[in-house]
């Protein structure tokens, strides 16, 4: 029997990790969402970092860059449009919110299923021609990866927004009114 490769069995060890995170992404995109004060500002801060990180390499190839803007550009449009179609809630529990189901489902599993797609194809290469930090710089993978940023920083940005809009509305009201 042949021994394994070092990709195949990164494959091997990624593909239940991912299999967890859609899992994981799913549940939370089908129910509703107590809006934490923290989580939103984590995401804009680690995803533009990311992207940050991902446009360096790609400066010096501008098709790559443009492939990854593009993502951004749309993915923020997405993100204006789940925004509209999120349920908002303002109880004596907190705020709460539940997303626009299918979009971001359907944005998370075109991340997944290219992650998985490259990890397969770099596993499958065996000529010594691929490095690992060649991963993230595929033009399709990094216009995927600036739709899912683009459009979960717009969406962060909006549960910011809103949560402000309701701070500010319940600390401008006179005292002694009912909460609506």
């Amino acid at each position: 029997m042949q021994p394994l490769n070092p990709s195949t069995i990164t494959l091997l060890v990624l593909a239940p990790l991912l299999a967890w995170r859609i899992y994981a992404r799913f549940r939370r995109m089908v129910r509703r969402q107590q809006l934490s004060r923290v989580r939103p500002w984590i995401t804009l801060i680690i995803l533009p970092t990311i992207v940050l990180l991902l446009a360096c390499p790609a400066y010096a190839h501008f098709e790559r860059l443009l492939w990854l803007a593009g993502g951004l550009m749309v993915g923020s449009l997405l993100g204006v449009y789940g925004l509209r179609h999120t349920r908002f809630e303002s109880t004596p529990q907190g705020l709460f919110y539940t997303p626009h189901t299918y979009l971001g489902i359907a944005l998370s599993l075109l991340f997944f299923a290219r992650v998985l797609y490259r990890l397969v194809q770099l596993s499958l290469d065996t000529s010594a021609s691929h490095a690992a930090p060649e991963f993230a710089q595929s033009s399709l993978t990094l216009a995927i990866f600036g739709l899912l940023a683009g459009y979960y920083i717009a969406y962060a940005l909006g549960l910011v927004r809103w949560r402000n809009s309701v701070v500010l509305a319940k600390t401008t009201r006179a005292p002694g009114a009912p909460d609506a």
